[in-house]
């Protein structure tokens, strides 16, 4: 049995303009100790997804189809039973490190109140777990920094802090939400190194939400690439990465910056912007902002297409896809 599936998901939410469906039927699935990244642009559906799992969706949001973790349905769980989920067996580190953490409250407060919570620790007993907590993400001096408050704290730190807190009851799956956003370039990848090694010591499945390609290259065996409510393309990394059969999943990879490029040269871009979400075609979300749009991608629902090595698209031109990307591969 996989620790988290995902079936059919379907999350509507109420708009200035009307309802909208901000996640149209997406279905995975995550095996203890797997990795997963999600990649998209803003407005994709990659957090509120990750929302969805941990029952933070607004209360006008309607959600259907089927979340199961560990066996639980979680879709129409009580907020009671979730609380024991959220925080307990499910621990996620959220997109921003600056404001993540409450500025009113101390440290040791803070990534103490999950143990008090669900494992029913004393207050000293919590705080000897949360210092060897903050021992372990790295916090220089953790001993004297416990009644510290986060403004007292560098956004690396901060975001160690974050970890420390998602980790605290030793959860089986950890979702971690653009977790180096905001941070340099070495501190970013100390942040992932860390993240990396805690899944590996603890044996957890790992969600990764990311805008970065080489942050997803780097750090899961599977993704998904996400536009417009939908998966359009997933997938082993490697095979997503050597493929990259869906034109929205080209376009990600044309518009990186390329090492040596000639000064002055402008990037490639995908023409156009994410539309709103009541705009969204009915058929392939990506359809108008694509090259190989055709009238009947607006409206023709899209099927998953299975290639090679347990890699999935949805695209109703693939041959023509395919065929130019061949062209320009000899061109």
């Amino acid at each position: 049995m996989a620790l988290l599936d995902v079936n059919d998901l379907h999350i509507g939410l109420q708009t200035h303009r009307g309802p909208a469906e901000a996640v149209r039927g997406i279905s995975f699935s995550l095996e203890r100790g797997e990795t997963l990244g999600i990649v998209g642009e803003s407005g994709c559906g990659k957090s509120i997804t990750v929302m969805a799992l941990m029952g933070l969706l607004p209360n006008t949001a309607r959600v259907t189809g089927s979340i199961r973790f560990d066996g639980q349905e979680l879709v129409g769980l009580p907020e009671k039973a979730l609380c024991g989920i959220r925080g307990n067996r499910i621990g996620m580190v959220f997109q921003e490190p600056m404001t993540a953490l409450n500025p009113v409250h101390t440290i040791a407060r803070q990534v103490g109140e999950p143990l008090r919570l669900h494992r029913g620790l004393s207050k000293a007993e919590a705080r000897k777990e949360v210092l060897a907590l903050l021992d372990r993400v790295g916090i220089p001096d953790a001993t004297s920094r416990l009644d510290a408050y986060p403004h007292q704290f560098s956004g690396g730190q901060r975001q160690r802090i974050g970890i420390a807190m998602a980790l605290a009851c030793g959860p089986d799956l950890l979702i971690a939400d653009e977790p180096t956003t905001a941070l340099d370039v070495t501190i970013q990848k100390q942040i992932l190194d860390l993240i990396q090694d805690l899944v590996k010591e603890r044996g957890m499945g790992l969600i990764l939400i990311s805008h970065d390609l080489g942050v997803i290259a780097n750090n899961v065996q599977r993704m998904l690439v996400m536009y417009g409510g939908s998966v359009v393309e997933s997938g082993p990394t490697a095979s997503v990465f050597a493929a990259k059969a869906h034109p929205y999943t080209q376009g990600l990879f044309a518009a990186r910056p390329v090492l040596g490029a000639p000064r002055g040269g402008r990037l490639a871009t995908i023409r156009g912007s994410v539309p709103e979400l009541v705009d969204l075609p009915a058929g392939c979300p990506f359809a108008g902002r694509c090259s190989f749009t055709e009238d009947y991608c607006h409206t023709t629902p899209v099927p998953p297409t299975q290639l090679p090595g347990d890699h999935a698209v949805r695209c109703l031109r693939l041959d023509a896809v395919a065929a130019a990307a061949a062209e320009g591969a000899t061109a």
